[in-house]
């Protein structure tokens, strides 16, 4: 639409806002906060139930995070998808048959670009513009601040909803330790963090045991003199393929065949006993919760580094010194680059907090994506799958969508949802009680979650 964050004049009308401040009237119109994949979606299915629709994005292109070289992006050269193309893609634009099982963050930005120019949305988005503020007004509408990420006069516009899409992943989460602040060698987040040239011919220690720091791990082990890796609790470290598939895939194939639990548990551990050994005979931690109570790290290269000697495993941090690391179990290290993988916390700098149900950490939303107090507000993507989330992210938005639609054409079915968005406000869906951490407060099993959003739709459809 424009690369320069400017608002065209002739876009809305322009009536006396409080305080004199000037607000640009766009009737029913929706925006979407962000132009990653989530708030792709967003427009894409916003717009295919019929509604006029403004996307703001801080860059200057789509793709959000997945564009390595966009200022907030989490990305690395290296990093490629955990869960397979099939349980990555959307439903309604498959990926090119040519990919791999894996794609690499590159694919992935090629195939979000495609997907936005196979279905028109670049014209909807608003390149090179940051959301600035959004303030709650009467009648359940939203007034939204926007200026140019170049600076320049900001604007004041006026939708009938808004959806927020800036993703989760992208304000680091930095733990402090005793001494840290004394350490003389570098700390960086794994945010800091994009070629593996930055460890070459280094010390390094690498601090996570998620997907992140276990592939910075792995490249730590190619590229430094000497690499450790911290983490604090045991993980199941599951493979890419097993028996000659990938393991999402196998993973969905003993579910569709409804194995009980228990049964699933049980062979899952064989699987990992038979492919890649007991964890202690590698150094690991023995993980302290069972199989599927927490999302598996999908790694195929660390127990392979680990058992070459090229990374040594270290339990959780003591405390620093000037020069050394010390861990839990009185062993210590002398690297002169730490790396922090320790994840990423959600932030949205633009909106009150009471708008979420509860505050940015912890927010309450009915499936992740609903205050039900705020009908016209949604947050697109604020999960954490067991699978890819671009297809429920795909379904999500169409519940958006739709339930905004209802909201005019059938106010009765919009209340019924509404009514049991209250009643469901604390729901999980997982299969079993999940860890109880920060990193796994957005989790969500892709089986029971989708058909919640099922659930949802065919309320407002009628047909539930």
């Amino acid at each position: 639409m424009t690369d320069g964050g400017g608002i065209d004049e002739d876009r809305s009308t322009e009536p006396a806002g409080p305080a004199g401040r000037s607000v640009y009237d766009r009737g029913d119109a929706v925006c979407v906060i962000g132009a990653g994949s989530s708030g792709l979606a967003a427009v894409k299915n916003l717009r295919e139930h019929g509604f006029e629709v403004d996307c703001y994005e801080r860059e200057t292109g789509v793709g959000g995070g997945w564009d390595v070289g966009a200022d907030r992006s989490p990305m690395y050269l290296g990093l490629h998808m955990v869960s397979s193309r099939p349980f990555t893609q959307f439903p309604d634009f498959p990926m090119p048959d040519s990919y791999p099982d894996y794609p690499d963050h590159r694919r992935v930005l090629a195939y979000l670009e495609r997907y936005a120019d196979h279905f028109g949305l670049r014209e909807h988005v608003w390149f090179g513009t940051e959301v600035v503020e959004v303030t709650a007004t009467d009648g359940h509408r939203w007034e939204i601040t926007v200026r140019g990420t170049g600076g320049g006069p900001s604007r004041t516009l006026s939708y009938a909803a808004v959806v927020v899409a800036n993703g989760h992943l992208w304000h680091p989460y930095r733990p402090e330790y005793p001494g840290q602040e004394a350490f003389t060698g570098e700390i960086i987040h794994s945010a800091g963090y994009s070629d593996p040239a930055q460890l070459r011919g280094k010390r390094v220690l690498v601090i996570g045991g998620g997907n992140s720091g276990c592939d910075i791990a792995v490249a730590a082990a190619q590229q430094a003199a000497t690499a450790w890796h911290s983490t604090r609790h045991g993980e199941w470290l599951t493979p890419k393929y097993l028996l000659g598939r990938p393991a999402d895939q196998l993973d969905d194939l003993t579910r569709a065949l409804r194995l009980p639990l228990w049964a699933r548990r049980l062979g899952y551990r064989a699987l990992l006993r038979l492919t890649a050994g007991r964890p202690a005979r590698f150094g690991l931690a023995r993980p302290t919760h069972r199989p599927f109570s927490a999302h598996p790290v999908v790694t195929s290269q660390l127990m392979y580094h680990l058992g070459h000697g090229d990374v040594t495993p270290k339990p959780g941090i003591a405390e620093f010194t000037s020069n050394r690391v010390l861990f839990t179990d009185g062993t210590d290290a002398d690297p002169q680059l730490v790396v922090f993988a320790t994840g990423y916390r959600p932030r949205f700098d633009f909106l009150a907090p009471e708008h979420l149900g509860g505050d940015e950490q912890k927010p309450r939303l009915y499936l992740q994506l609903l205050n039900p107090k705020r009908p016209t507000l949604s947050v697109a993507g604020l999960i954490d799958p067991d699978s890819g989330q671009f297809g429920l992210v795909h379904w999500q938005t169409v519940l958006i969508a739709r339930l905004l639609r209802s909201r005019i054409e059938s106010p009765a079915r919009a209340d019924a949802l509404l009514r049991r968005a209250e009643r469901d406000l604390d729901r999980r869906y997982l299969q079993t009680r999940m860890a109880a951490t920060a990193r796994h407060r957005f989790d969500v099993g892709h089986h029971r979650y989708l058909a919640a959003l099922g659930q949802a739709l065919a309320s407002l459809e009628g047909t539930k």
